[in-house]
């Protein structure tokens, strides 16, 4: 049924691991009325999902924590919202989250061991109608859970696949018939479409993507740099907001890690180089900091802003997972990354992502840059979408049960590609 007009206002979010993002949406005119983020505070429970679930198997508390503490951001997040558009909160009639199969069961309350141990399924992959009284708000409102297709493959990623329906269709329109869908986040999720099919996966990529677990990293936030250029020897930094540098997000760091290696200052094996092993002022930059060596990106009397051996070695980890889940869907398709027709990027990044920067760092192979389009908050996107549509939550159901997931973990193929694809593809 279609929202009644004194309740015509809802929320959509995608529950990022590292990152939660709420908009408000007017479900009649389709506008998109606030937009919120905040870091998701599940992270004192551990960077990743992996971390989560061990901590929500090792006891009933840690479950229920885990839940609590994400509803209560959400709610704050609606909260927040309505008070920035000026909206009356009796006209909030329903919410609706996408998120990867553990922030999913998270934010139900319900036991995680299937996820946590072979053959990692989730306990349920339609999508699920509640009540946010349930959840634990105070405020109680219609609620819908994103669909999970299976493995670790979330309702996050049938939300981006959703957002990007008349995309699909276009292409078809066009005859481009293999289209590959990536959102690089903590849990880089991926799919393509051969003709009628489509192939999913998971690839465990950890938070690097989205400036977790780094030295400086940080969520795509205002004061967190979001762009890094290096040229004839010179850094020039970009922050969300144009405040005052206090970390680096995503798209900063892969930008940074992409320049440094067309600079030279590191090397194919992801080695930081020896000042005297860098041909520019650059190599001024290169400095001990903890015990560990470094570059510098920026400082000021508060703060040094840098990355490390450690964090370039987090990225190295991140993108061979990614590449090497493709290379796996490409197995299966039975074609070829030269056979790829169309690439749709998405990911909390934070600045557009350049598909140079990916290419450079050894994701995309050289025919993706010219075939890229990147959608910005394409699970968000997604499940605003489906809120304007009169049957769009049904339709994510239905998109959902189309999908083939392909597991990876234990796979030898994909062990093989992870290690082919450690190395950076330059200098």
């Amino acid at each position: 049924m279609p929202p009644r007009a004194s309740d015509r206002l809802a929320i959509a979010v995608d529950v990022g691991t590292t990152t939660l993002a709420a908009s408000l949406v007017d479900r009649d005119s389709g506008e998109r009325l606030a937009f919120a983020g905040r870091a998701n505070p599940q992270g004192k429970f551990g960077a990743d999902v992996i971390a989560r679930l061990q901590a929500a198997c090792a006891s009933e508390e840690n479950l229920r924590e885990l839940g609590r503490t994400v509803n209560a951001a959400i709610e704050e997040l609606a909260d927040e919202m309505l008070d920035r558009a000026g909206m009356n909160p009796d006209r909030l009639g329903t919410i609706a989250l996408a998120g990867n199969p553990a922030m999913e069961h998270f934010l139900l309350g319900l036991p995680v061991r299937s996820l946590a141990h072979l053959p990692f399924r989730p306990l349920f992959s339609e999508g699920q109608r509640t009540r946010t009284a349930r959840l634990g708000w105070k405020r109680d409102l219609d609620a819908f859970i994103f669909p999970l297709p299976g493995g670790f493959v979330g309702g996050d990623l049938a939300a981006f696949l959703h957002g990007c329906g008349n995309l699909i269709t276009h292409n078809s329109t066009l005859n481009i018939q293999n289209c590959l869908y990536l959102d690089l986040g903590t849990n880089g999720e991926i799919a393509l479409s051969t003709g009628d099919r489509l192939w999913a996966t998971s690839a465990a990529a950890g938070p690097a993507f989205e400036g977790g677990n780094l030295s400086c990293g940080m969520p795509a936030l205002p004061g967190a740099i979001d762009r890094v250029r290096l040229a004839e020897g010179k850094i020039s930094l970009s922050t969300i907001g144009n405040t005052q540098p206090i970390g680096i997000c995503g798209s900063g760091v892969l930008e940074a890690v992409s320049g440094m290696l067309r600079a030279g200052i590191l090397d194919r094996s992801g080695r930081i180089r020896l000042p005297e092993e860098i041909d520019s002022n650059l190599g001024n930059r290169v400095a001990e900091i903890d015990g560990r060596r470094s570059f510098v990106l920026y400082r000021d009397a508060s703060r040094t802003i840098h990355l490390s051996q450690e964090d370039i070695r987090q990225v190295q980890l991140a993108k061979a997972a990614v590449r090497a889940g493709m290379e796996v869907l490409f197995r299966h398709a039975g074609i070829t990354a030269r056979e790829v027709g169309k690439v749709v990027l998405t990911g909390s990044f934070g600045a557009v992502l350049s598909p140079e920067w990916l290419k450079n760092v050894g994701i995309f192979s050289g025919n993706m840059v010219d075939i890229c389009v990147f959608t910005r908050e394409g699970a968000l996107a997604g499940v605003e979408k489906a809120l304007r549509e009169l049957d769009g939550l049904a339709a994510v159901d239905e998109l959902a049960r189309r999908i083939r997931v392909i597991p990876l973990s234990g796979t030898p193929a994909f062990e093989r590609h992870f290690l082919e694809q450690m190395d950076f593809p330059f200098p």
